[in-house]
């Protein structure tokens, strides 16, 4: 069998390829690990070392006040700004929405050339853009507190079994461990060294966090505070319950997984299709649009796909 250098050469560049990509993907993985680590530490840095700096500056890039309550406005709103854990800076946000609005409203009026979707296209895009976008960060951000907060509560475990104070376990939860567990732990960590007790430290991330599992934590440790007991052991129960509601929730996932992705291509598919026929086909539509029949049976199938949608969705939606 003859000896193929090109094919040789070919397998050699396919290697070097996929060990630099490795590589990449590596260096980008432990940086993005030790930025999230050391987001806290930097901002400690910043500050000068000063717990009422460094109180204040983190309640302040979570979008609280100097007291840590939520600023004025709509409760909801700043809800899901706390809960997304997105740097807050107003004057930067405002700037970002206007841009985005205006985009929306360039892209509504040149996609349809009607003067009523330049409107359309900016709420689309500076408002309900936004808020989709926090309400995804949110989300993303509950699922890896529910995951890190098992892992959170043997590092305390650990520590007190070791004859640490609790203030030091909960501090180190805050050194150690990654975001967002790791900057929620620190926050309160830093609260308890400003003046506070371990209750109201505590109860203030539950109301940051507002994760059903954050809430059973505090529940634990106001149960403790008033009533004595063994933390350790309620902590280490603690711990098993959250991991046992994780399994649940994955559970629930993988059985609900077949109807959510029924629920996309569904909905999916008719935009795509409509997509297609307008770039094929551009006159199949466009010579009856402005039918009112038309119109209004386009209304009607998407009055009922929007409704299909909410009772998949009320069908998949199982909470623990």
């Amino acid at each position: 069998m003859p000896f193929d250098v090109s094919s040789v050469y070919l397998v050699l560049v396919f290697a070097a390829a996929f060990s630099a990509v490795q590589a990449a993907v590596g260096l980008f993985r432990t940086a993005k690990v030790k930025r999230q680590v050391n987001r806290r530490l930097l901002v400690a840095e910043r500050t000068g070392g000063s717990i009422a700096e460094l109180v204040v500056e983190l309640r302040k890039q979570r979008g609280l006040n100097a007291s840590g309550d939520a600023k004025g406005g709509w409760a909801w709103l700043s809800e899901l700004i706390v809960r997304s854990g997105v740097p807050y800076n107003g004057r930067r946000w405002l700037m970002m929405i206007g841009g985005v609005t205006l985009a929306g409203a360039v892209v509504g009026f040149a996609a349809t050339r009607q003067i009523l979707a330049i409107p359309i296209g900016a709420v689309l895009f500076g408002l309900l853009g936004p808020i989709v976008f926090l309400k995804f960060k949110a989300g993303r951000r509950a699922v890896a507190l529910g995951q890190q907060l098992p892992q959170a509560l043997d590092v305390i475990v650990r520590s007190l079994e070791a004859g640490h104070p609790v203030p030091t376990a909960v501090a180190l939860v805050g050194r150690e461990m990654p975001d967002p567990i790791g900057s929620e732990f620190g926050m309160a960590a830093d609260e308890i060294a400003y003046g506070a007790t371990l209750e109201q430290a505590v109860n203030r991330m539950s109301l940051r966090c507002q994760h059903p599992d954050v809430d059973l934590f505090a529940a634990t440790v106001r149960l403790q505070e008033r009533a004595g007991g063994n933390l350790t052991g309620l902590l280490k129960l603690n711990a098993a319950t959250v991991r046992d509601r994780l399994r649940m929730r994955l559970k629930v996932k993988a059985a609900t997984a077949e109807g959510r992705a029924s629920a996309m291509i569904l909905t999916a598919a008719p935009f795509l299709a409509a997509g297609a026929i307008v770039v094929l086909s551009p006159e199949f539509y466009g010579d009856v649009m402005h039918v009112p029949m038309v119109r209004i049976g386009l209304v009607v199938i998407g009055v009922w796909m929007l409704i299909g949608n909410l009772v998949m969705r009320k069908m998949i939606d199982m909470r623990i």
